[in-house]
């Protein structure tokens, strides 16, 4: 901390600031207008993500906005000295899926970007949180923000995870008991013997996601888990002894008396693989169990609860399983990485994808692209029927081609099922990798333990 303004906000110094094309081009402007440069260039770093299209990017971007705003990302990267990951850059991808794997992502840090989440990145032990375009502007300027105390939440999560249970479910499970507001004005802490258990890119599934309950943020006390990742990694910005900072990240935790403005405790073994049936991340439900009926949800959010469910095209009390789906999406910032592909290869591995399929795999960046091929994960795809594209953002959200036609269901492994979210008229079931693929080899909604028997692996 800068320092701390009398009854206002505090002035935090950030470590580090992601920036892509869509949240940027109206702050370089602001630069410009005011007449002043990029205060600290090394500590920024670029890529094209939201807009670039996932096929044919050796091509010029068809839509003009979209061509536009990656131009502009690249001029001024150019102009201010800022590394920049563009389109066609062999470590280009989603900036939340490049930070960690390009080694920009360190324990301890304070991180911004201008996008909602970049809350991904606490599963390192940072504080990570998402900015908007004028804040933007104010780091590129001064390497500081203006920030108000968020209170702190801690979540435990006891138990041990069943088998077809993923991170994904964790998290989704999570913010279905406590509402997509419940973390409101919250900084969440994750802990207990499930988070432990998770690898790091599980925990960044679960950090993604704190955002999707109105936190602020959320993030997992780095251990063993993480700086074994660490150490992994081909290079890691800034560090030339990475024992002596192991050392140093030890410390970054709570302390054993430390208290929290609200503590709630979950027990894992209660999980089941989930998936969502109304228009924000806290409609969702075990993939078995029915929708709630009206009087369930209560007189204040009855009306909202039935309009999304007439936009979804269900009712109360409905089954989910065995309803058709058109769509499969696996990408995102939030199941983009390697162990996301791997886990949808195992349930595809020797079979063929469904008729009524139409399937968007997208891995969340380049490198991530030449992981699948290297471990034969692209053969595995190509021989069940499935296309692997480009990386991007894709059918995340609809700011670039792969747009969920109207009335059309799609099951996302990504992490809003807003309306309009996938494109206008889209209807988003967010689910796991897992639910994922079981949904692309048959055709409708399908609990993904069909697949998966209790040693945990994969029946054929």
């Amino acid at each position: 901390m800068v320092k701390s303004i009398e009854d206002g906000p505090d002035v935090l110094y950030i470590d580090r600031h992601y920036i892509h094309e869509v949240t940027s081009p109206q702050a370089f402007n602001g630069l410009k207008e005011r007449g002043i440069s990029v205060f600290r260039p090394d500590r920024t770093i670029a890529t094209a993500d939201h807009n670039i299209p996932t096929k044919d990017q050796h091509l010029q971007i068809r839509d003009e906005l979209s061509r536009t705003q990656v131009e502009r990302l690249s001029e001024n990267c150019q102009k201010y000295g800022i590394e920049l990951f563009g389109l066609n850059h062999p470590k280009n991808g989603i900036v939340h899926v490049i930070g960690p794997e390009l080694g920009y992502t360190l324990p301890g840090m304070t991180i911004v970007c201008g996008d909602s989440h970049t809350s991904t990145h606490g599963a390192f032990g940072t504080i990570a949180f998402g900015i908007g375009t004028s804040e933007v502007e104010m780091v590129l300027a001064t390497q500081c923000i203006l920030q108000p105390k968020p209170k702190k939440m801690r979540i435990t999560l006891k138990g041990k995870l069943h088998n077809g249970v993923s991170s994904k479910d964790i998290i989704m499970y999570i913010i279905s008991q406590i509402s997509a507001s419940g973390a409101t004005g919250y900084f969440v802490e994750y802990c207990g013997p499930a988070i432990k258990s998770l690898s790091m890119e599980a925990r960044m599934t679960v950090c993604n996601m704190s955002i999707e309950m109105g936190a602020r943020g959320g993030l997992i006390e780095p251990d063993e888990v993480t700086f074994d990742y660490l150490k992994k990694l081909p290079s890691i910005s800034g560090i030339k002894d990475i024992n002596s900072s192991v050392s140093e990240w030890r410390k970054l935790k709570s302390d054993a008396d430390a208290s929290f403005d609200s503590e709630l405790e979950f027990d894992a073994s209660l999980i089941k693989p989930m998936i969502t049936y109304g228009t924000n991340p806290g409609m969702g439900m075990a993939v078995d169990d029915t929708i709630p009926l009206s009087d369930e949800i209560g007189k204040n959010a009855s009306s909202s609860f039935i309009k999304s469910l007439d936009y979804m095209g269900f009712i109360p009390g409905m089954k989910l399983l065995g309803h058709p789906v058109d769509y499969v999406f696996i990408g995102s910032c939030t199941n983009g990485r390697i162990e996301d592909f791997r886990a949808f290869a195992q349930i595809i591995s020797g079979r063929k994808k469904a008729n009524n399929i139409t399937a968007l795999i997208v891995p969340g960046s380049k490198e991530v692209e030449k992981q699948m091929v290297a471990e034969g994960l692209v053969e595995i795809y190509k021989e069940a029927g499935f296309e692997v594209r480009q990386p991007g953002c894709s059918s995340c959200l609809a700011m670039n081609e792969d747009k969920i036609p109207q009335g059309k269901y799609a099951v996302s492994t990504s992490n809003r099922n807003f309306e309009g979210r996938q494109g206008p008229g889209a209807r988003t079931l967010l689910a796991s990798p897992y639910t994922a693929a079981a949904a692309a080899i048959t055709g409708r909604i399908t609990d993904p333990r069909e697949f998966i028997t209790a040693e945990n692996k994969i029946k054929k």
